[in-house]
């Protein structure tokens, strides 16, 4: 609670709460999430009802000064944290220690309920632990970053594909009790810079980084590296072999928004098919000569860096930007431009479908005739959806928002569920 100290002069950060059912993804309205201060629960701050969208509305809640996280040699703890503990009728309880709330941003706290057993259910708890630049974890171990690939008989992956879900093993490689998690790969990325970098840094930096923690995922999903030693597993969440993934912890919309556009890109060398294993450390517990420091890529962003001019400072000039051939789970992929009003054709009929279909289980987001037109009705179904899914309310249908609508699509349809 080092933070505390610090409420005096304190800055405010932001949350909202997301949630859904684990068995449909459907929302779930009507659920009430107490806040408190962790470790404190007798104080209760905040008590919160989710709306027919299963979200919160968003919050103010204090957080160290923005300093905090913007200081290399800063000592104290830059980010505050609460407890949430939420009950909604029909499943099971879930409390949650340590959602991190940073001033400035804003906190994206989403939460999967299960199904009731019995009514006399105990929470499920989840204990967020320290965010990798604050606390103490294993540095890197080094590796190649271009593995070899065996590509006799059958190649697996002939090209570079985002999958749909990844399998984190939550533990070391050689833990056979650590427990294994099916991950959206989105949300996995997500998960892990919201856990390695602060959230207030430069855009760029933020992008940078986010670019080098895809790349190094895609590496092992290209490789299968894990696979090919035996595992049935695609990562792990320990930062000695790969990255710092927490099961149930917020992450920052700064950081959301940028995965959102970036999800397909990764990093690339001449002559090299796989993507390479963008290997760093923090730079200030750890220093690893030839890698990316995490610390040292603020730094470069608040001198104006370009997320390619970061990257090229630390992994070399013959680094470069990719972007996969392939988005798996994804029943259409983006037309190549904006579709918007007065757009029409089998795309804008695919996507007022996927919204029909989204609205069945957001009854926020209105209806619309399936004609392949795109008039009002569907801008202003679009508008609404952006406004239930964090994006810009734009009324029009880019890059981020097509792909938003066929993730929540896949979501409500089950045309993804896992065996």
């Amino acid at each position: 609670m080092r933070f505390l100290k610090a409420m005096q002069t304190s800055d405010r950060g932001n949350l909202q709460i997301q949630i859904t059912s684990s068995i449909d993804s459907f929302p779930v309205p009507d659920a009430s999430i107490r806040i408190s201060y962790t470790g404190i629960p007798e104080n209760t701050l905040e008590e919160l009802t989710t709306d027919s969208s299963g979200q919160s509305e968003t919050i103010e809640l204090d957080a160290p000064p923005v300093e905090y996280s913007l200081d290399v040699t800063n000592e104290e703890q830059p980010y505050a944290e609460y407890t949430l503990e939420v009950n909604a009728p029909g499943f099971e309880p879930v409390n949650i220690a340590g959602t991190e709330i940073l001033a400035g941003v804003t906190a994206i706290q989403k939460i999967r309920l299960r199904p009731l057993v019995t009514e006399d259910q105990t929470p499920e708890i989840f204990v967020i632990p320290a965010h990798t630049l604050y606390g103490v974890y294993p540095p890197k171990i080094p590796e190649n970053e271009i593995k070899p690939v065996n590509e006799t008989g059958e190649i697996v992956l002939s090209r570079v594909v985002v999958p749909e879900y990844i399998v984190v093993h939550n533990g070391s490689p050689r833990d056979s009790t650590a427990q294994n998690y099916y991950v959206k790969y989105k949300d996995y990325i997500k998960n892990v810079a919201s856990s390695e970098i602060y959230a207030t840094w430069p855009e760029n930096t933020i992008r940078a980084n986010v670019l080098a923690i895809m790349s190094f995922t895609l590496n092992r999903v290209y490789t299968e590296w894990y696979r090919n030693q035996g595992y049935d597993f695609t990562i792990t969440s320990s930062t000695a072999f790969d990255h710092k993934w927490i099961p149930e912890r917020n992450v920052f919309d700064s950081i959301s928004t940028v995965v959102d556009e970036l999800f397909a890109d990764y990093l690339s060398r001449p002559n090299v098919r796989q993507p390479i294993l963008t290997q760093y450390c923090d730079g200030r517990q750890v220093q690893c000569p030839n890698w990316m420091t995490q610390w040292g890529s603020k730094a470069l962003g608040d001198q104006g860096y370009s997320p390619s001019e970061i990257l090229r400072y630390y992994y070399g000039d013959d680094i470069y930007i990719n972007t996969a051939e392939e988005i798996s789970g994804i029943p259409s992929s983006w037309p190549g431009y904006t579709l918007s009003q007065g757009s029409s054709g089998t795309k804008v009929r695919q996507m007022q479908e996927q919204l029909n279909v989204i609205a069945g289980a957001y009854p926020a987001i209105p209806k619309i005739t399936v004609d392949g037109i795109y008039g009002p009705a569907t801008a202003s179904s679009v508008r609404k959806f952006q406004s239930v899914f964090g994006l810009p309310v734009t009324g029009t249908v880019d890059y981020r928002t097509w792909y938003k609508i066929s993730e929540i699509y896949v979501g409500v349809s089950r045309i993804a569920e896992l065996s």
